[in-house]
């Protein structure tokens, strides 16, 4: 069966069960999984799809995808955005991490910093810094988003303005190709624009299939954000502006992967 023919099969599937996967898609289509995860990386490279770990989901402007399948999707890379990121943060610091799994991976790798005051309305970070006995961690309270442990709202924004940060780490959904940040939910955005608000350094962890991806709220532009971790190059454009804003890009990936 040739790409043409199964690049429509694959979309009929996806808009009908909301997702694919690589080992149905193989047996349905019978070819091999090799040639599905081709089929796919190109679909969701076209912004047909979106590639989660075992196969894909349809793209969502509107509505972020679960939490679970955000959590497995590109982790490895994930891991090492967040090593990059965590080396820059210094021992006896006051930091804030927010929402998201690129920021649960960076508390991850802050599992052996010391001295660290660790603010967060993200109860899965509270959670893994929990492990660390030289971590004072604070949890600012606010409406629970059970989906993913996030706290928001105005009791959320209210007690992030009591401090001043060293470190402002954040993530987001989605950046257009203007460097604009994005996200899903406004309640979380206004929380976001707070913490850059109060950080004296501010630092965004996103991979690139948030390039790929659209959401309906601003956060704010990458001209505000004093170092981006991300693992893959920005396009030129964006490139040029990035260094016209003096915003520093970092790059870091894993040489492979697979689903």
């Amino acid at each position: 069966m040739s790409q043409t023919i199964r690049f429509p099969e694959i979309l009929d599937i996806a808009r009908r069960d909301g997702k694919v996967t690589v080992e149905y898609l193989a047996e349905h289509l019978g070819v091999t999984l090799q040639t599905i995860r081709r089929d796919l990386s190109e679909l969701a490279d076209a912004g047909k799809l979106e590639r989660v770990h075992g196969g894909a989901v349809l793209p969502s402007g509107t509505v972020n995808i679960a939490y679970e399948e955000r959590r497995r999707l590109n982790a490895e890379n994930k891991t090492a955005m967040a090593k990059a990121c965590a080396a820059m943060i210094p021992q006896d610091c006051a930091i804030f991490l927010n929402i998201g799994t690129s920021t649960e991976a960076v508390a991850n790798e802050l599992l052996h910093h010391r001295n660290l005051m660790v603010v967060t309305n993200n109860m899965n970070v509270a959670n893994i810094l929990t492990r660390n006995p030289d971590c004072e961690v604070i949890v600012t309270g606010g409406s629970l988003r059970q989906s993913d442990g996030g706290l928001t709202g105005d009791i959320t924004t209210h007690a992030i303005r009591q401090f001043k940060f060293d470190i402002g780490v954040i993530g987001c959904s989605a950046i257009d190709g203007d460097g604009d940040i994005l996200d899903f939910d406004l309640r979380e955005v206004g929380v976001s624009q707070t913490i850059l608000h109060q950080s004296r350094r501010t630092m965004l962890i996103a991979d690139h299939t948030k390039f790929k991806r659209t959401a309906p709220a601003r956060i704010g532009s990458l001209a505000k954000i004093d170092t981006f971790f991300t693992d893959a190059p920005l396009s030129s454009a964006l490139q040029a502006s990035c260094k016209a804003w003096k915003t520093d890009v970092q790059v870091s990936h894993v040489d492979a992967s697979t689903d």
